[in-house]
């Protein structure tokens, strides 16, 4: 599977060279979660006022938000898989994270969010949303604490 990451916000400096091996390793928990292979997901990072036209035009809510996530099927006469967008808010993590474990430590969770959401996991249901959570701080754990610190520079 082919990780491709557009940094889109300025704001925040990043270590997109450890962001990008997070998100690959994250990737490699899709492919026994979905019926078809995987061959891209794209990663944008982005922040409030760049999450804000998405959130509005897929879900009717001018406001920023965390993560949005799209999945697509196959194109059918193309190649066999799954493709994928990821659009994650930097604005969020940074202002969530010293409420929760630490921005490096949220920003991991929005992606890991974004990628269990591309695997079929729904959070619509207080019962859902805990399985995900659950999913993802697993995710989290194994990866281990080295992987997600200094994800912020």
């Amino acid at each position: 599977m082919i990780i491709t990451l557009l940094n889109q916000q300025t704001r925040h400096p990043l270590n997109l060279e450890k962001i990008q091996k997070l998100a690959e390793w994250l990737g490699k928990r899709l492919a026994p979660r979905t019926s078809e292979p995987w061959n891209e997901v794209c990663v944008v990072l982005t922040d409030d006022p760049g999450i804000i036209p998405a959130n509005l035009e897929y879900f009717g809510k001018e406001r920023p938000t965390d993560v949005i996530s799209f999945r697509y099927d196959p194109i059918p006469g193309e190649d066999e898989g799954y493709t994928g967008d990821l659009i994650i808010n930097i604005d969020r993590a940074v202002q969530r994270g010293p409420e929760e474990k630490g921005a490096d430590y949220e920003l991991a969770l929005y992606i890991a969010h974004g990628f269990d959401h591309l695997s079929g996991a729904e959070d619509n249901t207080p019962e859902k949303k805990k399985a995900m959570l659950d999913t993802e701080t697993a995710w989290i754990e194994e990866i281990g604490k080295e992987a997600i610190s200094n994800l912020f520079e």
